[in-house]
């Protein structure tokens, strides 16, 4: 099942910590900036998108043991359900 969530990642350094807390998950995890959806875990990937407006995480597939501990590191980040 898919799970999505706005996120925002306005600074240097709140990209750097997404990629680095989400790094270390094996889910396959989205973003996108609306026009374009690159692999979250890509670092380039998520410097090519629009930083100044929020983005779209989609969960693609995640195990059971990671759901809630992936969902929990995220909560930095996320701006609303969507």
């Amino acid at each position: 099942m898919k799970e999505s969530y706005t996120i925002l990642l306005d600074t240097i350094d709140r990209v750097k910590d997404f990629a680095n807390i989400i790094g270390r998950f094996d889910a396959e995890i989205d973003l996108g900036d609306g026009r374009h959806v690159v692999d979250a875990k890509s670092i380039m990937g998520v410097f090519s998108l629009n930083l100044k407006s929020p983005l779209k995480l989609t969960i693609c597939d995640c195990s059971d043991e990671e759901k809630e501990p992936l969902q929990k590191a995220m909560q930095p980040f996320i701006m609303e359900p969507s």
